[in-house]
């Protein structure tokens, strides 16, 4: 098993990313908006956000003089990461992010994470009180989204941890119900882009999760992602999503390769590989130009430079870590 951060960012307005993401740059010097700029579109059609916790960081850094450690942070501000939704605040999240990304040409990348049961009680234990809360969750998040642009990673973990026996079986039965049911209410959305959470390299076999997959829905999704917070190797990671997809009628695939650079670590306990791992650094930067049909792009689902949770001396899952970040950025390509 591993883990992921919580979704635990401050809420941020529609007006506010707007009115972020129509500067380009540093803007003038009465201007509060992190200077962060957006990706060429050619190559990654996702949205930058100006307002990240990696954008502020690098102004922070800036203001202290610590020009060395803001170059290592920008790049990660100036990569598209994942938004990821939280329940609390889920229709105005993502009618904010898909506002905002729109504004700038670009899509939105959302994370979906929220399934009842969530993390098998670890760093990010919680998720929706119930079936009934979930869908309701699901209905917030899609009419957040509306018709505007948007790729839906969905559920991190969810499917895998039904097949790793982490989650009770006794939840298994509704686990994939809701799934299918989040999979059609948001590809009903005109624009929006799906992708179920597969596992990663690391954890098992295509054999073991291709029909848990099947009864979740996959079907109906564009495809499915891999790698999600984990630290596989691109190679290792396309292997296992080729496998995998042969088995579930050739769908695509996306790869997380926001901290696989220098792939796992292999230190310590097992079970704590995939919390803050030391001497880990970013993988691909984010693009849909990966020369291969199946894969449809290098995502940067995990924002890096926050935490896993509280372990190795980190602050609680997702909060940002400013020193794990740079020592990944400055490891980093």
């Amino acid at each position: 098993m591993y883990r992921k951060l919580r979704a635990g960012a401050v809420v941020v307005g529609a007006a506010l990313l707007v009115s972020a993401c129509s500067s380009g740059g540093k803007g003038d010097e009465n201007s509060t908006t992190p200077p962060v700029k957006q990706q060429p579109k050619s190559a990654d059609p996702f949205w930058v956000n100006p307002e990240s916790k990696a954008a502020k960081a690098v102004s922070a850094l800036e203001e202290d003089g610590k020009d060395d450690q803001a170059a290592a942070v920008r790049k990660i501000a100036e990569q598209p990461s994942g938004e990821w939704i939280i329940p609390e605040n889920a229709e105005e999240q993502a009618r904010g992010y898909t506002e905002a990304a729109k504004k700038a040409d670009r899509d939105a990348l959302l994370v979906v994470y929220n399934i009842p049961h969530r993390d098998c009680g670890n760093y990010s234990q919680g998720g929706a009180a119930d079936g009934n809360a979930y869908r309701e969750f699901i209905d917030q998040v899609a009419a957040g989204i509306g018709d505007r642009p948007a790729t839906v990673i969905l559920e991190p973990d969810a499917v895998q941890h039904m097949v790793d026996n982490c989650t009770p079986e006794q939840f298994h039965e509704e686990r994939y119900d809701l799934l299918k049911g989040a999979i059609g209410k948001l590809k009903s959305l005109k624009n929006t882009t799906v992708y179920l959470d597969a596992g990663n390299a690391g954890w098992g076999k295509p054999d073991q999760i291709f029909q848990p997959l099947q009864w979740s829905g996959i079907d109906q999704a564009d495809g499915f992602s891999v790698n999600v917070s984990n630290f596989y190797t691109t190679e290792e990671s396309v292997k296992y999503g080729k496998e995998l997809s042969a088995k579930v009628g050739n769908k695509p695939f996306v790869v997380d390769t926001s901290r696989n650079g220098n792939g796992p670590y292999t230190g310590g306990a097992a079970d704590e590989r995939w919390c803050n791992p030391p001497g880990r650094a970013l993988g691909e930067s984010p693009t849909t130009k990966t020369n291969d049909p199946l894969v449809k792009a290098y995502l940067w689902v995990k924002r890096p430079g926050e935490s896993d949770g509280t372990c190795k001396g980190g602050p609680k899952a997702g909060e940002w870590w400013g020193e794990y970040a740079v020592k990944l950025a400055e490891a980093g390509s």
